[in-house]
């Protein structure tokens, strides 16, 4: 039984209230939150279902009552279809301001993987092909003793990793300063010449890495009568880091809200104060991104080391006299023999390389979350 209280019919204890004062109709249901990036059961059977009844379509018209076939022309068609039945599926479902939103969130995550299949593919197939020849002695032997025709368990690239980390260590600190104090000038402090400065950064980004160890071959070594060095090396690598540093430096100090600015400013400190305390470390995490496609650019640089470093068999520790290896030139040099040691060799290289890279990025991006813990 049931008690009416105040004009409102109330149900038996424990029971939900059915009935509303006004109308005396059943209550509107409550309203489901919808949070983006969710995924629940229902959106995934959603995506299956779509998934499978545009195969079926698909291959119904394609295989059976189109003209023509073929595997890449099946596959452009069945995501077309997927991505409209999902669209009409879910705007059934959510309405079609949620269909067009996981519709568009659905084509840009498959365009996404469709990019990353390739670059899978090409570390997946490198680390195949060097791990065949990897082994300890690689990081503990050189050159100075292989010849040609000698295996791939004879010889190493302890020189070539040594020399790579040099030379970018020393191209690094060249390069940075100067695209950072570049950046901050074309962003913070401005003037007659920001124009001219930005015009150079931009053509200097479309240098071919060859003309920049022609220059450094031309003036360093025919000019000033230097030796082939690690250091001349990173005089051209330093030349193409600089306009990836400064182009990304400035795109990330722009992201620096002008309040803090004026903040900084209002309180009385001057310009260069507040550029060093407050802009800079605001900026830092986007900064050390700004270095780390920098060394991007110029790590695995062949052209201009070729001109500069030269390459050598034995381990030279000193970058400023003497050839020097770096994997890239070491990779180019065992490739350009064709024979099965060699190429062995060149493999291994290429995947040193690349781990080599990713640990140095790991390392930027580690050194830059402990920071701004600290912070």
């Amino acid at each position: 039984m049931s008690a009416v209280t105040g004009g409102t019919q109330q149900a038996a204890p424990g029971a939900e209230v059915v009935w509303a004062e006004s109308g005396g109709g059943p209550p509107a249901p409550p309203e489901r939150r919808i949070r983006p990036n969710s995924i629940r059961w229902s959106d995934v059977g959603v995506m299956a279902g779509s998934g499978l009844a545009a195969f079926a379509l698909v291959w119904l018209l394609y295989t059976r009552l189109a003209p023509t076939s073929g595997t890449l022309g099946f596959v452009l068609l069945w995501f077309t279809a997927f991505v409209v039945i999902y669209w009409v599926c879910e705007r059934e479902l959510e309405g079609p301001l949620v269909a067009a939103d996981k519709a568009i969130a659905v084509l840009i995550g498959s365009i996404a993987i469709g990019l990353l299949i390739p670059l899978l593919s090409i570390v997946l197939f490198v680390a195949w092909k060097g791990l065949q020849a990897l082994s300890l002695h690689f990081f503990t032997d050189n050159m100075a003793s292989a010849g040609p025709l000698a295996g791939p368990s004879v010889g190493g690239g302890y020189h070539a990793i040594i020399g790579t980390l040099e030379q970018v260590a020393l191209a690094l600190v060249m390069s940075v300063p100067i695209a950072l104090a570049t950046a901050v000038y074309m962003n913070e402090v401005g003037g007659r010449l920001v124009q001219v400065v930005r015009t150079l950064v931009n053509a200097m980004s479309g240098v071919p890495s060859i003309v920049a160890g022609l220059f450094i071959y031309a003036v360093w070594i025919l000019q000033f009568h230097h030796t082939f060095s690690g250091f001349a090396a990173s005089l051209a690598l330093s030349i193409l880091m600089l306009p990836t540093v400064t182009r990304t430096a400035e795109e990330v100090l722009r992201l620096v809200p002008d309040g803090l600015r004026e903040a900084s400013l209002a309180l009385g400190a001057p310009e260069w104060r507040t550029v060093w305390s407050v802009v800079l470390p605001t900026a830092r995490s986007g900064l050390i991104t700004a270095v780390i496609l920098g060394v991007a650019r110029a790590v695995g640089e062949t052209a201009p080391l070729i001109m500069t470093s030269f390459g050598s068999n034995s381990v030279n520790p000193d970058p400023f006299n003497g050839p020097q290896q770096s994997l890239p030139l070491y990779v180019w040099q065992q490739y350009q023999l064709q024979l099965t040691g060699p190429l062995a060799r060149a493999w291994t290289g290429a995947l040193v390389l690349i781990v080599l890279v990713l640990v140095l990025f790991t390392a930027a991006r580690l050194i830059a979350s402990s920071r701004n813990v600290a912070r």
